[in-house]
Parts: C-alpha cells; structure tokens; sequence
C-alpha cells in the first residue's frame, strides 16, 4: 500500500457537531443474517474483523435482522475488539417466529425493552449510536427520542441517530435531543435525499450515513437468488424495469472497467465524490466484498466523471414497494 493509499483509509469523519469520530466507510451486518439468501457465519465474522483491522470503525446491525442473530453474530465478532468499533443499532421493527413483520412500536417501554435484550445480545455495557429503524406513526417521535435520552443520562447508550425520516421529523427529533446522524438510502440510482434532506441535515450540524450504496446488488450486477431472497420482490428487480436496469448496469459496468475500478468500487466512490462529508456503510457478507469496497478510497472521480455518471444512469423502479414507500416517512416531501 503507498503512502498515499494509507493516508487516504486512515482519515475520519465525524458524525454530526455532537458524535464520535468514524473511519469514512461503515459496515452494514444485514445481509450476514440470511435477507439476501444464503450467509456464512464463521466467513460473516472473518468479515467483521477483517473490517476492523483494516481501520473500519462503524458497525452496523438492527435487533431485527435475523431475530436477533445479527447482533449475536456482531457480538461474537468484536468480543475483545470492543473499544476499536462503533455500534449503529436500529431497533423499533416488529417480527414473527415465522420472519413476517408486525409493523413498528416506539413506545418508551418498548424502547428500554428493546435496548436491554440488544445489550446482552451484543455483549456490551453501551451501544455507541441508537436509532428507531422507521417512524413509528402511532407514537410521536419526541416520546421515542425522549426515551433514548433517558437511556444516554443512565449510559445505556453515547448517541442517538434516526432512520428513513423526512425534514419535519428530524426537525422534531433534534429539538429533544442532538441527533448524530439519519440512516438514509443513497446511491447513483437513489437520489432523493439531495432534494430537502442533505440541505436540511446540513442546516441543523447533523450527519448521514447512507446504506443501499449498490442499491441492493442492483449496480454491481448482481441478482436475486431465489425465493429466499427479498430482492425477488423489489420493483427495480422485477419484469420490464429489470430489462431496462440491466442496460444501465452494463454501461455503469464499462464506465468502471474503463477506469480500472469494480462497479463496487465505482458505486462507493460516487457516493464519497457526492457527500465527502457523509459515511456510505457497505453491506459486505464476505472479506472479498468488504476489500473491493475498500479499495474505493483510493480511487477517485473527477468532476467530468460525475456528469458523465449523471447522463448513463437513470435507474426504472422505486427502492421498494408501493406498500412500504407508502410508510417511509424520508418519501414524504415537505413540499406538494
């Protein structure tokens, strides 16, 4: 690794004027607990360390995913590396022995609960940043907030973040408390947050940690693996978006090639040239993933690079659902 190259992975970003310090890429753990097919605990794990050693600082995980297995596997993973990480923790999503979603609940007794069964999973006395994964529309969000900065005063927990909320909500959030970062979807297909959140964030000295940078395998190429698999249900996999998108992937595919960079590379690297002052987290499953992702600090795009990135994607197909888009409170604009 040159001078340079090592330079460029050991500078920090801080989260927000109020949070810590991170390394400028976070790992995402979700995909480690079975969402987009099969996982491997023992190579999930090698993962996570891996990430650790390489400077990689922000570990990311919700006490849904997987039932709790992810904050096992997380637990397992940094045992004895503790004070190198910073555990994100999004809590909040209802679940059913049979892996069906039950909705959300916010309320303060719901948020102690929650975050006592995440501590012992984790196998830590406190959870670094803390965050309600969607807008529980039943409780308001200063009741949800407020409960978390009682667990800050108690020690249970150093900061609190937010998750797929829009302008108003954040707004309301940080009057209770100071908010560290919002958790929001970001990539070359998914821009919506340019609009009236980054502006918004800005304004108030809040971060963002921005996941979805491949947009879900979609930019890299790569595709549902069967029934299992939760991208089998996403419109930008499915019928005629699925042809178009595909044509997008393959241009994006020689625009990176051309530049001696992996599409993951490219895709990370977009992110970081958009928002170098953001924190894209990689849904890594496996030590190669998390290197090739890696490897995009050191590469970087010009500004000719990011226009011609503008006129080769345009990406068919909403990020989720009309069911779900329909609960996310970050779709709903301030403005008609």
């Amino acid at each position: 690794m040159s001078t340079h190259d090592s330079k460029q992975t050991q500078r920090t970003v801080k989260l927000g004027s109020t949070g810590p310090e991170v390394f400028p890429l976070g790992l995402g753990c979700m995909g480690m607990s079975g969402m987009y097919g099969a996982t491997d605990d023992a190579e999930s794990i090698r993962t996570i360390q891996t990430a650790i050693d390489r400077g990689v600082t922000l570990i990311d995980t919700g006490d849904f995913y997987g039932m709790g297995h992810n904050e096992m596997l997380v637990g397992k993973a940094i045992a004895g590396r503790r004070e190198k990480v910073q555990l994100s923790v999004k809590f909040g999503a209802l679940r059913g022995p049979d892996g069906s979603w039950g909705g959300m609940d916010t309320r303060p007794a719901a948020v102690k609960n929650f975050v006592a069964y995440s501590l012992k999973r984790l196998g830590v006395d406190v959870i670094d940043i803390y965050r309600p994964a969607r807008l529980d529309p039943n409780v308001p969000i200063e009741d949800t907030i407020g409960a978390i900065a009682e667990l800050v005063k108690a020690g249970y927990v150093r900061h609190i973040g937010l998750s797929e909320v829009g302008v108003e909500t954040i707004r309301r959030a940080h009057r209770v408390h100071p908010i560290v970062d919002l958790q929001i979807e970001y990539s070359l297909a998914s821009r919506g947050p340019e609009a009236e959140i980054f502006p918004a964030l800005a304004e108030l000295g809040i971060s963002a940690t921005l996941y979805g940078v491949f947009s879900r395998g979609l930019l890299t190429g790569s595709k549902p693996k069967g029934q299992g698999d939760y991208r089998a249900y996403l419109p930008r996999f499915t019928g005629s978006n699925r042809e178009k998108n595909e044509d997008v992937v393959g241009e994006l595919q020689r625009f990176a090639r051309e530049r001696n960079m992996s599409p993951g590379q490219l895709a990370v690297s977009w992110v970081l040239a958009r928002q170098p002052t953001l924190v894209p987290v990689v849904g890594a499953k496996t030590v190669a993933q998390l290197e090739d992702s890696l490897g995009a600090l050191s590469r970087t795009l010009s500004k000719e690079d990011l226009s011609a990135l503008d006129s080769i994607v345009a990406i068919s197909g909403e990020r989720y659902g009309a069911e779900q888009m329909k609960h996310l409170d970050s779709e709903r604009h301030s403005h008609p």
